[in-house]
C-alpha cells in the first residue's frame, strides 16, 4: 500500500537508522515509488517490494507497519468526483465497506510485528465501518491538525488479544 512511496520516504527521513520496506501490489505504483525513492536519495534505506499485503515479505518482522491501503467503500466509489477517476481503482476501492485490505492487515499484521510492534492504518471515512465491525476493539484513533481523522494505531499484543480470541 505504499503507492508513490511518500510515507515510506518520510519514515526513512524521520528514522535514519531504519530500513523501510515500501510494499504495494501494483507494479505501476512501485515504479513511481522507485523514482521518488531515487529522487529523495533514499535507495540505501527504502526498498520497493511487490506484494499483496504480506505475501511478498514472508517471515519479515517489523517494529512499525504503516499502511495507507485503499479504503473507499462501494457507495463512495460510485459518487467520487470526476478528478478521482484518473486514479487507479486498485488504489482507492476496497470492497463494499472499504475494508477488504484493512481486514487482511488486521488478520496478518501480528505475525509480522516484533513483540513491541505497532500497526498504523489510515481508513479515512471507513472509520465508521471499522467502529461498527469491531465494537470494543482497542484502536487508538489519532487526530491530526491537518488531514483529519481516520487513522488508528494498535499494538501487536492488542491485535493478538482482540483478533485471535
Amino acid at each position: 500500500c505504499t503507492g508513490s512511496g511518500c510515507i515510506a520516504i518520510a519514515l526513512a527521513k524521520a528514522f535514519e537508522q531504519a530500513q523501510v520496506d515500501a510494499v504495494d501490489i501494483s507494479f505501476d505504483a512501485l515504479a513511481v515509488a522507485e523514482m521518488n525513492i531515487h529522487d529523495h536519495q533514499a535507495q540505501e534505506q527504502v526498498f520497493a517490494i511487490q506484494s499483496d499485503v504480506f505475501s511478498g515479505v514472508p517471515g519479515q518482522q517489523y517494529d512499525l507497519i504503516v499502511a495507507n491501503p485503499p479504503y473507499v467503500d462501494a457507495e463512495d466509489m460510485a459518487d467520487l468526483p470526476e478528478e478521482f477517476h484518473h486514479e487507479p481503482e486498485l488504489g482507492l476501492a476496497s470492497g463494499e465497506d472499504g475494508l477488504d485490505v484493512t481486514r487482511t492487515l488486521l488478520q496478518e499484521a501480528a505475525g509480522h510485528l516484533t513483540d513491541e510492534g505497532l500497526l498504523f492504518v489510515e481508513v479515512g471515512n471507513s472509520m465508521v465501518h471499522m467502529e461498527a465491525l469491531y465494537p470494543g476493539a482497542p484502536f487508538t484513533w489519532l487526530e491530526f491538525e491537518r488531514g483529519g481523522l481516520g487513522v488508528f494505531v494498535i499494538s501487536k499484543k492488542q491485535l493478538l488479544d482482540y483478533f485471535n480470541d
